[in-house]
């Protein structure tokens, strides 16, 4: 069965970093494009970056520059590295596939962003 934890958010101050993690449960996250995903107050969520099974990333256009998206296939892992943030980063964070499914949405990571 596929399940994924996040860990890592947090309050930090505009212009901070932070780096999330997801640890991805089962044989086949390597197969899986995934992807981080962020739901801010009031707004629907969004995937904000993405990376194909052979490491092919993809941003959406607020965070390119400032996110780095990366996995590691032999600890189950996928990491979002997170610098320049804005209060407009805020929101929680979730890791998923690509596109995603919603039995494998898990209880995401809080970020916010604010001085």
């Amino acid at each position: 069965q596929v399940q994924f934890v996040e860990s890592g958010g947090g309050l930090v101050q505009p212009g901070g970093s932070l780096r999330l993690s997801c640890a991805a449960s089962g044989s086949v996250f390597r197969l899986f494009a995934m992807g981080w995903y962020r739901q801010a107050p009031g707004k629907q969520r969004e995937l904000v970056a993405s990376i194909t099974s052979g490491g092919v990333e993809n941003y959406t256009d607020s965070v390119k520059g400032r996110f780095t998206i990366s996995r590691d296939n032999g600890k189950n892992m996928l990491y979002l590295q997170m610098n320049s943030l804005k209060p407009g980063d805020t929101g929680v964070y979730y890791c998923n596939k690509v596109p995603f499914r919603d039995a494998y949405w898990g209880q995401g990571t809080q970020v916010t962003v604010s001085s």
